[in-house]
């Protein structure tokens, strides 16, 4: 199933990853950044309905050279304290926040459309594969519609999260470590879709499911850990 993955990965489609049940117990759709397309966010918009994040690898965030939202905050914090007490320190299934900056591409309008966003990251996407990261505030501004997210160093051996998720997947799949992933909600509970219906969602829309311990596990064979 990893196998079946990660080609569909190369093959620029989306896959569906459950976490695991102590953790957020919830599933992300998840598509490689460089092929994402205003197809993608409107399926993924209407189908999986949570937040669009774009996780970045660790070595892709040092030379883009953006830091975690929580280290703006604290250098902020002097001059606005309640960025303080905002502090993201009681998460409850986590020991830290993932969050960067938020930002639109340049050529974009509002930068909220589906067209826009799906511009915007995989725009962003072909940046750190080209290897010009050095173009990003040309390229982008900020803030804007399009949420990234820090991999943690090392990804999923230091952190267990859909952000280094995504990311030991690019790796695996041989494609530049920038994604999107996006929660799957549930309309008539108000909450995270259930595994279940995220099993049935992906059988009917001949998606590939990954459970999050067998991802886990694959990349720790690939990464000889």
């Amino acid at each position: 199933m990893i196998q079946k993955a990660l080609e569909a990965l190369k093959n620029g489609e989306i896959v569906l990853v459950f976490d695991a049940d102590n953790r957020e117990r919830e599933t992300d759709m998840i598509v490689a950044a460089e092929f994402m397309t205003p197809q993608h966010m409107t399926t993924i918009r209407n189908d999986a309905g949570g937040l669009f994040c774009v996780p970045i690898s660790s070595e892709n965030s040092d030379k883009l050279g953006i830091p975690f939202m929580t280290d703006i905050m604290e250098e902020a914090g002097d001059k606005y304290p309640v960025l303080n007490e905002l502090s993201p320190n009681d998460i409850p299934y986590d020991e830290k926040s993932a969050f960067s900056i938020t930002l639109n591409h340049r050529e974009t309008f509002t930068g909220i459309t589906d067209n826009d966003r799906a511009f915007t990251i995989k725009q962003l996407g072909l940046l750190c594969k080209n290897g010009k990261h050095e173009e990003l505030g040309k390229l982008f501004r900020a803030p804007g519609h399009v949420t990234l997210l820090r991999a943690a160093e090392g990804h999923v051996l230091k952190r267990k999260g859909h952000t280094e998720m995504s990311i030991a997947l690019m790796e695996m799949a041989g494609l530049t470590e920038v994604a999107v992933c996006c929660e799957m909600m549930d309309d008539v509970s108000g909450s995270s879709l259930s595994t279940d219906d995220a099993r049935k969602y992906a059988e009917e829309n001949d998606l590939i499911f990954l459970n999050g311990a067998d991802l886990i596990a694959a990349y720790k064979e690939f990464a000889g850990k």
